[in-house]
């Protein structure tokens, strides 16, 4: 029973870790090299990583998917290792209110990508989700920012404000629940138990007197 429990709370710890992962913002120092529309119907498992077509517009089983294509440097750990060039496209589409990015401007992020488009230009592209070439799902851009090249490293103060708004949040919560069972269960257990045992000793008093 132990290994279950093990077991359970290791499988919310990672599906948790993949979710902030996928939603959280994520940098990425690139050049642009153009943008295209393509017209695409999405299937059931591509669904889940796309989000609502632009607003204003009807929804229907055909998405017109605006990309961004770019160079980009390639970093691992949070940028603290960086390696070489690698192309890397990015979605362009309005996210509403979940995940709570608040983006309506796709039309104008589109237009700045193409003022940049084929330039020198280095720019920080932050974005969320993933790229995954054999199910055609990029991660979707949310702004774009000219930097002063490709030795610019964007330090991620959200994730680290967020983390540590999380990690306090825990043991707030942790504490009241501990503060809860201390004052509430324990003496309500405890009365349980004394009432149990107060009954218990008014049985055995009621057997004692049969058997003298």
């Amino acid at each position: 029973m132990r290994n279950v429990r093990r077991f359970f709370r290791v499988f919310l710890f990672v599906i948790a870790g993949l979710y902030l992962h996928y939603s959280l913002p994520q940098h990425d120092v690139a050049k642009i090299t153009g943008i295209s529309d393509r017209l695409e119907r999405l299937s059931w498992y591509q669904r889940p990583f796309y989000n609502q077509v632009d607003v204003g517009a009807a929804e229907g089983d055909m998405r017109d998917l605006r990309l961004i294509n770019t160079v980009r440097v390639n970093t691992w750990f949070f940028g603290l290792w960086r390696g070489g060039e690698e192309v890397m496209v990015f979605r362009n589409e309005d996210t509403g209110v979940y995940p709570p990015y608040f983006k309506f401007d796709s039309s104008d992020l589109e237009a700045e990508a193409s003022a940049l488009a084929g330039k020198e230009q280095w720019v920080s592209i932050t974005h969320y989700g993933w790229r995954m070439r054999f199910m055609s799902i990029y991660p979707n851009a949310i702004s774009v920012k000219p930097v002063s090249g490709p030795e610019y490293r964007p330090f991620p103060w959200f994730n680290l404000f967020f983390f540590a708004f999380l990690i306090a949040a825990f043991f707030f919560v942790r504490a009241m629940w501990r503060q809860f069972l201390e004052r509430m269960v324990d003496p309500a257990m405890d009365a349980l138990g004394d009432g149990y045992d107060a009954r218990k000793s008014r049985w055995q008093k009621w057997l004692d007197s049969w058997r003298k």
